[in-house]
């Protein structure tokens, strides 16, 4: 037979080389039209060798300038990452050959340029179909081009930063995993004389450590060995990598430091106060991770009165910090709007149902420099040795606080609000003359001096508020210092300067929190007078950050929101801020997130803005589904949907279902949300699914025959949102909204209805309730302890033969429930199956009687009844069999006396 061909080889067209050569050498010139290139380039991605021609350029393009192949290298990168699975693999492969070509390309920036390229592909999962490049990087580390080590250290740099995990599954062709085939090579590089080759091989093996210890376990004694040999290179770069490697092992294996643990305490000291900020930002780092890695803190004890002064002298802003600069620059530019780099991206904050929400970031995206790093260090030294710093930081804070360089002063505030949570038992005598001393402060005429006393004086929101009701204090005095406070907080929530402003409405927020309802509500009026003139006056940044301050006055205060007179300060500028602002502008994410708070908590008083806001919210989440198909389908869609509109839009509309109540009824009748929900429901997004469910769930409650149209169809994706390949922390949020919502949906359902959906759901439940309790969140045990039961009572017949099945872990978890109506259906669903198949329950009765006895407080007598004629049958038949005593003999004395207190058994 004769031989296969050979696919054939690639090879460009002249023409097309120049093209894109044109373009991409243009699009460097200055003054030339850019928007119209990159328009020419967008139209080359419909060539179908487009990408080949882009590594061509970066690859073989040796005669021209470096710009225009590096050029060409980013265009490829961005090309990668959204069509490289649908490549040709011919494609792919003259792709990934002209990457390892250049891979030892004399310039840095090309090399950085293919680094970032083979990472992407590797990111999309390809490391196992690629051996070519493990060999590759293996035979540069071993050999003398200096270019292609330093090329192939950048690549894997770059891997580990992305996808470590894959330098840890087989590859075909390498005698082991990549990783252990790397790591003996990189520790022999930790000797190098090539400084850049040195440093980087010491950051791949940090973070292959971080990423991958097992792999490195062998030869970890080798790896600290080498961070220990250079820890006192000349070059900076190399301590740095050191001190990261240092601080990573502190995180992870402490016990292996603890042998060393002077000399690596006096190093990084050393280095904290190192000349190069990279060395000393990175050694900074060593204090929190210290605290927090559980070491004994008595190790570090005699180095305190050493280590505090120097983390105060960090503290003090740099001369020319950009921060000081763009802070004296606002005093005079209070109406500039802030531009998209100054806003950190919106992030949502939905919580699955059971679930706390996680505590937000309050500290804005910006560069982290030493004098937050040490402060973030003082704090925590604080939690830990408390009041013992006090005598270390004290003299220095009251030398600082008199001096008259405003940075020394500022500085010193900074220091009592990051010891204010580990050192406020030594500080409580002092505290009321610490405010005092605080307030007066607010009014500096420097800028940074009054943002960093509202944080300060945030920071101990909850002893201010908390002395309020402490009867042994002076309350009249509190109360007075209270409102100062506020007052003082309110004043600069209004302050010309907007990094003043955003820190006053952050500590209002603080505030606010602390705040029980007889404080609050007295206060409200003038707290809502300056956050509405505030939403005047708001630039773009700082608009949701008040935002922010009034979703948290509406969680803290209720209905007391509710009350016509206060919302005729607040609704109006909102709703001036909601009709200015595009269905598409990012601007209107954070005030629909505003819009979901206040709708809960004012209940009916919404009534009035509910039509328009309901319709809208139906209206952006209609035309995000639909660009979202447009653009799945390869249609161009501007801007591009973004599903953060869908997200917040659904939850706007859960808040009027919870706030609203059955009046939303009209609404829901009058839209098509029921056919939007299952697109929702079915979305690619987890975040979509999680909002979706959520407002299913809650429909379901104050709406449900509008559902019934749908509810089939519902209770199929809910199902199939609980299959085990979605039970994933990637997934578990919107799995346990879905777990929520079938309970819900469950108990608006015929038997009829639900009987095909009830096997399916128990199937999915089971696994759930049977595994180890570390393997699944306890909000998604709970929630579908509740479901399980809530089928139960409406299809028990289906349920009840396989009872004992799961009736132990079933009955582990309804004990852990609070009391109340949700735990009551999942009781009577219980109930139903013990009647139905009492025998089922007995190798389990000893945790069916701790279930029964968790109750504290029955909502209902129905179901007391119920439980107390279930348990005296269970009585009457063990009795009869004379095994009563045997079955209840090993129970808890507590348990013993509450079945009978409640039960009379």
């Amino acid at each position: 037979m004769p031989a296969a061909a050979s696919a054939p080889v690639w090879a460009p067209q002249e023409p097309g080389v120049q093209q894109i050569c044109y373009l991409l050498s243009e699009y460097q010139k200055p003054g030339t039209n850019q928007s119209q290139i990159l328009a020419q380039l967008e139209e080359c991605k419909n060539i179908p060798d487009f990408n080949n021609y882009l590594a061509f350029i970066l690859s073989q393009g040796n005669s021209l300038p470096v710009e225009v192949r590096q050029s060409a290298g980013l265009l490829l990168k961005n090309n990668l990452k959204k069509q490289y699975p649908a490549l040709p693999e011919d494609y792919r492969q003259y792709v990934k050959l002209s990457l390892l070509h250049c891979i030892r390309n004399p310039s840095k920036p090309l090399r950085q340029t293919v680094g970032t390229s083979i990472a992407v592909i590797v990111s999309l999962g390809t490391l196992k179909t690629w051996p070519e490049l493990i060999t590759a990087c293996v035979q540069s580390l071993e050999g003398s081009d200096l270019n292609a080590l330093e090329g192939s250290l950048d690549a894997l740099y770059k891997i580990c930063e992305d996808v470590p995990k894959q330098l840890d599954e087989e590859v075909a062709g390498l005698p082991d995993l990549p990783s252990k085939v790397l790591i003996p090579r990189l520790l022999h590089l930790f000797s190098s004389l090539h400084i850049e080759a040195k440093c980087l091989a010491i950051g791949v093996a940090n973070l292959l450590a971080g990423a991958n210890p097992e792999s490195l376990a062998p030869s970890l004694d080798s790896y600290v060995a080498g961070l220990f040999a250079s820890a006192h290179d000349s070059h900076s770069g190399v301590r740095k990598a050191v001190c990261a490697g240092l601080v990573q092992m502190l995180q992870l294996q402490p016990e292996r430091l603890a042998p060393h643990m002077d000399q690596i305490i006096e190093y990084m000291l050393e280095s904290t106060q190192d000349g190069d900020e990279g060395v000393a930002l990175e050694s900074c780092e060593f204090w929190t991770a210290f605290c927090e890695a559980q070491v004994e803190p008595g190790v570090l004890r005699p180095f305190l009165g050493r280590l505090v002064p120097v983390l105060l002298k960090n503290m003090v802003y740099d001369e020319y910090d950009e921060e000081v600069q763009d802070a004296e620059a606002a005093e005079d530019a209070d109406h500039v709007d802030d531009t998209d780099q100054e806003i950190k991206p919106f992030i949502n904050r939905s919580a699955a149902h059971g679930e706390e929400e996680g505590e937000e970031d309050a500290d804005e995206v910006s560069r982290w420099n030493m004098r937050k790093c040490s402060a973030a260090g003082l704090d925590v030294l604080s939690t830990v040795f408390q009041e013992e710093l006090l005598p270390i930081v004290t003299p220095i804070v009251q030398q600082r606080l008199q001096e008259e360089d405003w940075r020394a002063r500022e500085s010193a505030i900074l220091a009592l609000g990051a010891i204010a949570e580990g050192c406020v038992m030594g500080l409580i005598p002092y505290l009321p003359q610490l405010v005092s001393m605080l307030l007066p402060r607010l009014e500096d005429p420097r800028p940074l001096v009054r943002s960093i006393s509202c944080w300060a004086l945030s920071r101990y929101a909850q002893w201010i508020v908390e002395r309020c009701n402490d009867p042994q204090q002076d309350m009249n005095a509190a109360h007075i210092q209270l409102d100062e406070v506020l007052q003082g907080l309110l004043r600069h929530v209004l302050d010309s300067n907007k990094h003043v402003q955003e820190a006053a409405c952050s500590a209002l927020a603080t505030l606010e929190e602390q705040f029980i309802p007889d404080l609050l509500i007295p206060r409200l009026r003038p707290i809502l007078e300056t956050l509405a003139k505030a939403c005047a006056t708001y630039g773009r940044k700082n608009l949701r950050i008040l935002y922010d301050a009034i979703s948290t006055l509406a969680e803290m205060a209720g209905k007391e929101l509710a009350d016509p007179s206060l919302l005729r300060i607040y609704m109006p500028p909102l709703v001036a801020k909601w009709q200015s602002l595009g269905d598409t502008d990012r601007d209107l994410l954070p005030l629909l997130e505003c819009f979901t708070g206040i709708t809960s908590a004012v209940g009916h008083a919404f009534e009035e803005f509910a039509k328009p806001v309901f319709d809208r919210c139906i209206s952006i989440v209609t035309h995000q589904l639909a660009a979202r198909a447009a653009a799945a389908a390869g249609q161009p869609i501007d801007p591009e949907p973004e599903r953060d509109f869908i997200i917040c839009s659904l939850d706007v509309i859960a808040g009027m279902a919870e706030g609203l109540g059955g009046s939303i009824e009209s609404l829901v009748g009058q839209s098509h949300l029921r056919e939007l929900l299952p697109q929702c429901c079915q979305d690619p997004s987890p975040d979509v699914r999680q909002s979706a469910f959520a407002l299913v769930g809650d429909l379901s409650r104050v709406c449900a025959p509008h559902l019934h149209p749908v509810i089939k169809q519902l209770l199929a994706l809910a199902i199939q949102n609980m299959e085990a390949r979605c039970i994933d922390p990637h997934n578990m949020s919107a799995c346990n909204n879905a777990c929520w919502s079938l309970g819900e949906l469950a108990i608006q359902c015929s038997p009829e209805q639900l009987q095909p959906f009830a096997a399916p759901i128990v199937e999915r439940l089971v696994p759930i309730l049977a595994a180890p309790m570390s393997q699944m969140p306890r909000s998604i045990v709970e929630n579908s302890a509740i479901t399980l039961g809530r089928v139960a009572w409406i299809c028990p017949e289906g349920i009840a033969p396989h009872l004992g099945h799961f009736v132990g872990p079933w009955c582990a978890a309804l004990r852990h429930i609070r009391d109340d109506v949700e735990k009551g259906h999942a009781f009577l669903g219980l109930c139903r199956l013990l009647r139905l198949n009492p025998q089922g329950a007995l190798p389990s009765f000893a945790m069916l009687c701790e279930a029964f006895t968790s109750w504290r407080r029955f909502l209902d007598n129905g179901l007391h009844n119920e439980m107390a004629q279930v348990m005296q049958l269970y009585k009457q038949s063990l009795v009869a069999a004379s095994q009563w005593d045997a079955a209840t003999g090993s129970l808890p004395q507590l348990v013993r006396e509450r079945l009978h207190q409640s039960f009379a058994v």
